[in-house]
Order: C-alpha cells, then sequence, then structure tokens
C-alpha cells in the first residue's frame, strides 16, 4: 500500500504506530470493557496532534488531507480499537461538517473544545420514524422571532450520551429542500437527554427529546436547503467507518495470526492446518481489496468524496472487516469467544458499522443508482 502513500504520510503512519504500540496497545483489552468514551486517552492523542487533521489550520486544526485521517484512525485502531473513537470523534462525523460549514463565529465558539478535548459534538439524524428514510424526519425548528423553536427527537446517536453539543437535522419547511440543521448544546432549555441504552458492541447511546428548545438564528448552520450539503460532509463519516471496520478486521486478523502460529493441537501449530490456511487467505484477499477501494475513495475527493466511492468503499471494509473478525473469532475458538480477548470485541463492533452509517442494504442501492445512471425511489408510486 506504501506506493498510494507520499513520504510524509508514511513517516505519519509510522509514527503514529509506534505511539499506538507504546502508549495505546497495554490498555485495549481494559478500555473495551468501559462503556464510556475513553477520556484516559484524550490528552495523548491531543497531544499527538490526532484530532482536528482535516480542520483547516485558521480553524485551529492541521489542514491535512482525508488520507492523513484514515491513516491516524487506522494506525490506532491496529494497537487500541476503542481509542480509534477518540480519533473519529476528532476527525469525521459532525465535526468535519461543522468544520466545512459552519459560520466564522460558530467555530470561535464551539471549535476550540473540540480540538482540545474537552468538548464532543453529536450528530442528530436518526428519528424513531425516520432511519434510512432520513428525508421523512419530523424534528421540526418553527420561525419564533429572529431564531427558531425546535421540536421532535432523536435516536441512536454516537457519543449522544456524553456530547456536549448536538448537530441536529430538522426541517425548516417542507421536502427535501426544507431540511437543514442547527447546533444544540446539551444544558438548552429544553432540551430532555433520556437515559443511557447500550448497544451490543459496548457503547452507549441516549434518545434526545426537544421541547420548544429555542434556537438562536447564530445556531442555524445549515438553513432551508442545505440537506445534500449535510450528506457530502456525511460522506465523509462513512469513510470514517469504513477506515475503523477494516483496521479492526486486521486487528482481529493479526490476534488470529499470532494464536495460529503459537497454538498446538494434535501435535502442530493450528497455522499447519490447511483449513485454518485457506481462512487466513480469505481474510487477507479481503481486508486488502477493501483497503484499496477506502484509499480510493480518499485520494479522489477534494475534501468530500463522491457518493458512489464512499458507498462502494464502506460496502467492502464493512464486509471484510466482519468476516475478517467472525473468522478470527473462529479461529481462536473459545479464547476468541471469551472476554479476555479482544477477537469478540472487534466481532462485535464491526458487526455494528454494517448497520451504522448507512447500511450495506442502502449502500448497495446508491451503488446501482451510480451503475445505471438513474434514481431508484424506495418509495411506493403516489396514486
Amino acid at each position: 500500500m506504501e506506493k498510494f502513500l507520499t513520504e510524509d504520510q508514511i513517516f505519519l503512519r509510522d509514527h503514529v504506530a509506534k505511539f499506538a504500540r507504546e502508549e495505546l496497545a497495554a490498555g485495549a483489552l481494559e478500555r473495551a470493557h468501559t462503556t464510556h468514551f475513553p477520556q484516559d486517552v484524550v490528552k495523548k492523542l491531543v497531544d499527538m496532534g490526532l484530532l482536528g487533521i482535516l480542520v483547516k489550520e485558521e480553524d485551529g486544526g492541521h489542514g491535512g488531507s482525508l488520507m492523513d485521517a484514515i491513516i491516524a484512525i487506522q494506525e490506532v485502531a491496529l494497537a487500541c480499537p476503542r481509542s480509534a473513537d477518540v480519533v473519529q470523534a476528532g476527525n469525521f462525523g459532525a465535526i468535519r461538517t461543522f468544520a466545512e460549514y459552519g459560520s466564522p463565529a460558530q467555530k470561535e465558539k464551539y471549535m476550540p473544545g473540540l480540538l482540545n478535548g474537552t468538548a464532543i459534538i453529536s450528530v442528530g439524524m436518526t428519528e424513531p420514524d425516520a432511519g434510512s428514510a432520513v428525508t421523512e424526519l419530523r424534528t421540526k425548528a418553527t420561525p419564533d422571532g429572529d431564531g427558531f423553536r425546535l421540536n421532535g427527537s432523536k435516536i441512536f446517536g454516537t457519543h449522544s450520551s456524553e456530547a456536549s453539543v448536538f448537530l441536529v437535522y430538522c426541517r425548516f419547511g417542507p421536502g427535501v429542500g426544507g431540511i437543514g440543521s442547527v447546533l444544540v448544546e446539551r444544558d438548552q432549555e429544553g432540551l430532555t437527554i433520556g437515559q443511557p441504552s447500550m448497544f451490543v458492541n459496548g457503547e452507549s447511546w441516549s434518545q434526545l427529546y426537544f421541547d420548544d428548545v429555542y434556537i438562536p438564528k447564530e445556531n442555524v448552520l445549515l438553513g432551508e436547503g442545505g440537506f445534500k450539503k449535510q450528506i457530502s460532509g456525511f460522506n465523509v463519516e462513512r469513510l470514517g467507518n469504513s477506515a475503523r471496520a477494516v483496521a479492526v478486521g486486521r486487528h482481529a486478523f493479526n490476534l488470529a495470526k499470532e494464536h495460529a502460529l503459537d497454538r498446538k493441537q494434535f501435535g502442530r501449530p493450528l497455522c499447519e492446518f490447511q483449513g485454518l490456511q485457506w481462512k487466513f487467505a480469505e481474510m487477507a484477499m479481503k481486508l486488502d481489496s477493501a483497503q484499496l477501494l477506502l484509499m480510493r475513495a480518499a485520494l479522489s475527493s477534494d475534501g468530500l468524496p463522491s457518493a458512489y466511492d464512499t458507498a462502494i468503499a464502506k460496502l467492502a471494509c464493512n464486509e471484510a472487516g466482519f468476516f475478517a473478525a467472525n473468522e478470527s473469532m473462529q479461529v481462536m475458538g473459545g479464547l476468541g469467544f471469551s472476554e479476555e480477548s479482544l477477537a469478540q470485541y472487534c466481532f462485535r463492533r464491526t458487526r455494528g458499522w454494517q448497520i451504522a452509517g448507512g447500511s450495506l442494504e442502502i449502500l448497495k442501492n446508491r451503488i446501482a443508482e451510480n451503475i445505471f445512471e438513474r434514481r431508484f425511489d424506495q418509495r411506493p408510486p403516489k396514486v
């Protein structure tokens, strides 16, 4: 893969890999068993310059490329999958959309905390009745003087249990053109944060309830007509998801490889059994192929990757990461299935990313639309 990287990026990869092995790997298993955001590593990652890689220098970031951010998150995930959550929150998802479209005043207010690790931003997109069909969202911003009143609810938000500010998709008017987004602070009057619920992967989320929350005009990120811009920013979130999926799958692969070299059965190391050799061959093929598609998406973009490159990369990375984690757990047997190993954690994490950020089925729809150069509406025909 080195031929796709610049000399500076090879140096970055090696530098982050060394840091992650020395500073993060030892606590990886313990962090995997915690339900909270891994605050114990935030300062280390900030000091390493691994937050705000994609943020412009004038906004307090490092002005790096999408490939730089992918290198950082993958090298951290290879040493400690849970610590990669911090790199994700500081480079991909809500922070990337905010960095792209936030006003100078909004960035001045919120960006310092997001970049120094004292604040977390969470996206409020999914609703009880609007998941994959995100344009059917009902959370509504109604004009009130110079601002708006926000009413509605959001679910399944990453880091929503601990975030200090939320980037909330909402409806200013009818149709897709009426969708935009606002910024809501955690302690804002009218916002109620529900009790944490648990995902299978050990992460928590909280339902958000907006009851006449006043949104000053200064906190409107994108007004009516902003939906397409938000989704283009969301493509970067998908590549963060993709990068972690393939890296965490490779983390499990590495654990299984070490196990297959050391573990003996019937008087022979496991790696000498052809049935297991084939498993490793298939895992390597899928992981390498997915990594190449991820790198293509990162290199072909000008800050915001295309929907097609993103969809096909995420599909490949999600499937390869889960396949590798699942097969690695099988290779490791009872140890892989035990909480004493990170293999089962990698399995749980990679399974969730096949749903989060666009399900595999929705990604296949987007890919097919590009192939046939037409839109396939999933809604029933109007009578």
